[in-house]
């Protein structure tokens, strides 16, 4: 078993198939407004906060861009299809946490979306007791690639990021862990790894039971 105290995860993208969703939901709402283009811009916005999601499509698109108007729509759309425990989870995110859990390991989530809904789809889940701590981009000023959301896990968890393994799928998430001395994971999920990433993950994975087989190698089945 490798040594360490503590992972912290990412949700979106890591827990949940939700960039995927959220992104299918933006296309259907740039098919009815004529939007061009819209993959290109929203990966930018993948890992990152609201605020910064905003500023990305308004850079994009202009100032005159009813991004507000939009984004309502797509998060209706959103909600409308996956909330209730609808939301698609990754494989091997239930075994991960048991093993974590029964290893005595803490676990934390970091992620960029609201606490509000991070905690409901948890919950729809039945996964968020497996978590002592969450904390979201509402919680933080700096958004990823910034380290300040891993950092404030880490000290919520009352571990240094040097002995916690960070989960992330998006190069923002990974930059962010990277700079705040966590050693990161990669799983990667809408975006492949590109070079920048193989330098900065201690490891990239195909998913989350080749995850399980890393940290717990005489363990895991998988």
């Amino acid at each position: 078993m490798k040594d360490f105290d503590a992972v912290v995860f990412d949700m979106d993208g890591v827990i949940f198939d939700s960039e995927r969703a959220t992104m299918d939901c933006w296309i259907e709402i740039a098919d009815r407004y004529g939007l061009e283009d819209i993959k290109t811009p929203y990966y930018a916005c993948i890992g990152v906060n609201s605020i910064r999601t905003r500023e990305i499509m308004m850079e994009a698109y202009g100032e005159d861009f009813p991004y507000d108007k939009y984004a309502k729509e797509a998060s209706k759309l959103y909600h409308e299809r996956y909330d209730g425990g609808r939301l698609p989870i990754k494989p091997g995110v239930k075994e991960l946490l048991a093993y974590l859990k029964d290893s005595g390991k803490k676990i934390a989530l970091a992620s960029s979306t609201k606490k509000e809904k991070v905690v409901a789809q948890l919950r729809d889940a039945g996964i968020l007791d497996y978590f002592d701590e969450i904390v979201t981009g509402d919680m933080v000023s700096k958004s990823k690639p910034a380290p300040d959301i891993f950092l404030l896990a880490c000290e919520k968890i009352d571990t240094i990021p040097e002995r916690a393994y960070a989960i992330e799928d998006s190069f923002n998430g990974i930059r962010a862990a990277y700079t705040g001395k966590l050693r990161p994971i990669m799983v990667p999920d809408i975006l492949p790894a590109d070079d920048e990433m193989r330098e900065k993950a201690e490891v990239i994975l195909e998913d989350l039971n080749k995850v399980v087989s890393y940290l717990f190698p005489s363990s895991a089945p998988i």
